[in-house]
């Protein structure tokens, strides 16, 4: 891969919709510069210019690319591109800061998910030999030019896209209708002071989740309202129970719950060893967890007498929520614990086991069973979506808010293909101190 091009020998495409001379962009495999520079001045300018710009203004940018489904560590490869200086209208070029790596990625890479990716449109933008994706749908980026016609973004600010599908792993982007594409943090008025990159660039898919699934299924507030207005001796909050209580979501849904003056009741996979299970306990009740249980206890015959007995005085505070991403026995035990009239959202499967709605408690229990799927929420309820986000930033920037456990992935301009890959082909196994994030250094 190169970073300094001869123009007359690169491949270049124009994106769609880009006026005449604009948006081109110079495939990475073209053949280097032999006189525009002397020896001593190649190598000042590639130490000093090489990860900013190349030759014209031209941005050098590297994406994780794929151009077939499969596990990551065989399908992704890395692939570098240069982004033409002059803009298209209503366009702008932003610089990664930070990219979580979501199971929902790897699924994506896989084949899996709900979504495939559009191969042909990406590469257009990317200029790749083949048709290619970039995998990733959060992010923290920077906005560094801009073009004609953008009327929300400045140089400085720091943007998230709006929408799933973007392709968050790479160094840089050119953002076509931009004032749409990506939301700009600290709204109208800008700003990201007392704000991470990592807190950004997570922001928008597990806590914007947990807040959802808390607030539009059963009106658990007005519900712990109704409870302290019986005075028949209620002393918390109305109940949620969830399993895969240790994912990003569960610690979103465990924190803003706690805000929200409810108790919760978490479910979390046994550790390797009694020590490190107890350890992860105290930890989700220091974030606010109410009740912490293993899968073991959740599934035993003794937790109906529990849940009754020991939380619930005696089932008068009824369990009326329950959010489930495991799926399987765990889910089948959800609905047990329900109350009538109760619903159980389901937003994962991550057991991979089959979960068949039983008649008896959809008839008898008459409960309520619902899917919720961010990437559909956020396309029929965009301003809602901008809303949540902000919301929850404040609660960051405010400390009220913390950042789930993460594993930093450095990712410079000279970052090995391998060390990439195998970031996103290991956040489906096994046990892992925290979810993969790149953050971008030297790019």
């Amino acid at each position: 891969m190169t970073s300094i091009l001869r123009p007359r020998a690169a491949v270049v495409r124009r994106r769609l919709g880009a006026s005449s001379g604009s948006g081109i962009v110079i495939n990475a495999t073209a053949t280097r510069i032999p006189a525009l520079f002397s020896s001593h001045q190649q190598g000042v300018n590639q130490q000093q210019r090489r990860h900013k710009s190349g030759p014209y203004g031209y941005t050098q940018a590297k994406a994780l690319v794929y151009s077939k489904f499969g596990e990551p560590a065989d399908v992704l490869h890395l692939h570098t591109h240069s982004i033409s200086p002059s803009l298209p209208d209503g366009a702008v070029v932003v610089r990664a800061l930070a990219a979580p790596v979501n199971p929902s990625d790897v699924n994506t890479v896989q084949g899996t998910y709900g979504v495939k990716p559009d191969f042909s449109k990406q590469q257009l933008e990317l200029g790749t030999s083949e048709p290619a994706a970039v995998p990733g749908n959060e992010g923290c980026f920077e906005v560094v030019s801009v073009g004609p016609s953008v009327k929300t973004l400045h140089r400085g600010d720091w943007v998230i896209p709006a929408s799933t599908g973007f392709g968050t792993f790479r160094t840089h982007a050119l953002v076509q209708h931009a004032d749409k594409a990506l939301l700009r943090v600290g709204g109208d008025k800008g700003g990201h002071e007392g704000l991470t990159a990592a807190q950004v660039a997570t922001v928008s898919v597990n806590p914007c989740s947990a807040y959802r699934m808390l607030r539009d299924y059963v009106d658990l507030i007005q519900q712990s309202v109704a409870t302290f207005a019986r005075g028949d001796g209620g002393d918390g909050g109305a109940w949620f129970l969830q399993n895969g209580a240790n994912s990003g979501v569960g610690r979103a849904a465990i924190q803003l719950g706690k805000l929200w003056g409810l108790r919760s009741i978490n479910v979390v996979r046994e550790r390797s060893t009694p020590e490190a299970t107890a350890a992860l306990k105290a930890e989700l009740t220091d974030l606010g967890a109410t009740v912490v249980v293993t899968e073991a206890e959740f599934l035993d015959r003794s937790f109906a007498a529990r849940l009754k007995d020991e939380w619930t005085r005696g089932g008068r505070d009824p369990v009326m929520l329950g959010l489930n991403c495991v799926g399987g026995k765990s889910a089948s035990a959800v609905v047990r614990s329900l109350n009538a009239k109760g619903t159980m959202v389901t937003y994962g499967g991550m057991s991979r086991q089959s979960f068949p709605f039983p008649t008896g408690p959809q008839i008898f229990k008459r409960l309520r069973f619902e899917g919720f799927w961010l990437s559909e929420w956020s396309k029929e309820n965009p301003e809602e979506k901008r809303k949540t986000i902000d919301a929850i930033l404040e609660l960051m920037r405010d400390g009220k808010f913390r950042l789930a456990p993460v594993e930093e992935v450095r990712w410079d301009w000279d970052t090995e293909e391998k060390v990439l890959k195998d970031a996103v082909q290991g956040t489906l196994e096994g046990f892992r101190g925290g979810k993969g994030l790149f953050v971008f250094g030297e790019t």
